[in-house]
């Protein structure tokens, strides 16, 4: 089981699923109650995680070596996993994943027929998006931003209200997640660096440098914590402005002091600011969840 919770990535998987739930309750808020359509959650939920499960596995089949130098705790660079055992996991998840996106309807069909296509594209030669990192960061800001949360608020307030339109609420928490994305696919590659100078991968942080991409980041997020401190007072978005105020005052004095802690040099403290990154993008869906619901 360890080794299957390392294989599934589970920040991707703790990030996908709050993406789910958040999205499920700003759907469920924006209807007045109509309902709780669990099932409607529950093969959302799965068929997500099953698209999730092929793309991080893909991944580390496709960068074995790769991995070893940068990653050696990884299943298959660390022999715990066989290329077959790896294979039949994600062959098991993507099939699951397309028969339950069949099942859920039209939007979540789109949503992992799209989220599939990218990831292989990502990892997959000859097309191995992950060597350029514009197309790098377009596949990772793509899905995370765009695909699941439009796309899934989409379904979710199909399913439950019939209407199929967008509020601006989920616009803004689109633009909100597309900043997180942009910065989490820079600062994945900042402790990768020596793995991926080796083996021709061209990140943004061997073109700029770990200093730059990480100022660079950090300033992204900052200017949309500040404009979610702002913003909800001025816009009827139907969030709880005080709820999202607050939040983002949190959020953004956390990520001050974490950045102040990190270490540049040191690969681990710059793993752990990378983890830290998603810890604020999970407290992003989290608030958004908790100002639609409390409003």
């Amino acid at each position: 089981m360890k080794d299957f919770i390392r294989f599934s990535r589970p920040h991707t998987v703790i990030g996908t699923s709050l993406s789910i739930l958040a999205l499920y309750f700003l759907a469920i808020a924006f209807a007045n109650g109509e309902g709780w359509y669990l099932e409607a959650l529950l093969i959302t939920w799965i068929s997500c995680l099953g698209a999730n499960i092929y793309i991080v596995g893909l991944n580390q089949i496709t960068d074995v070596e790769i991995d070893k130098m940068n990653k050696p705790y990884l299943p298959l660079a660390s022999g715990a996993y066989s290329m077959r055992k790896a294979w039949w996991i994600i062959g098991f998840s993507v099939f699951i994943s397309l028969v339950l996106a069949v099942l859920g309807g039209r939007f979540l069909l789109l949503t992992v027929l799209l989220s599939l296509v990218l990831g292989t594209a990502y990892s997959l030669p000859p097309v191995r998006l992950k060597r350029f990192h514009f197309w790098a960061a377009f596949c990772i800001i793509a899905v995370r931003s765009l695909f699941v949360n439009l796309l899934l608020f989409l379904h979710f307030n199909e399913q439950i209200t019939g209407v199929v339109a967008i509020p601006p609420a989920v616009w803004l928490l689109t633009a909100v997640i597309f900043v997180y994305s942009i910065a989490i696919a820079w600062f994945k590659d900042i402790p990768d660096m020596d793995g991926d100078k080796h083996f021709r991968i061209n990140t943004l942080s061997l073109h700029w440098g770990a200093k730059r991409v990480f100022r660079t980041g950090i300033t992204l997020i900052v200017l949309s914590c500040l404009s979610l401190m702002i913003l909800p007072w001025g816009m009827d978005l139907m969030l709880n402005p005080r709820v999202l105020s607050v939040a983002h005052v949190v959020i953004l004095l956390l990520l001050i002091l974490a950045a102040k802690r990190t270490n540049l040099s040191d690969t681990k403290s710059v793993f752990s600011f990378y983890q830290f990154v998603w810890v604020l993008f999970f407290l992003e869906y989290i608030a958004f969840g908790m100002a639609g619901w409390f409003f």
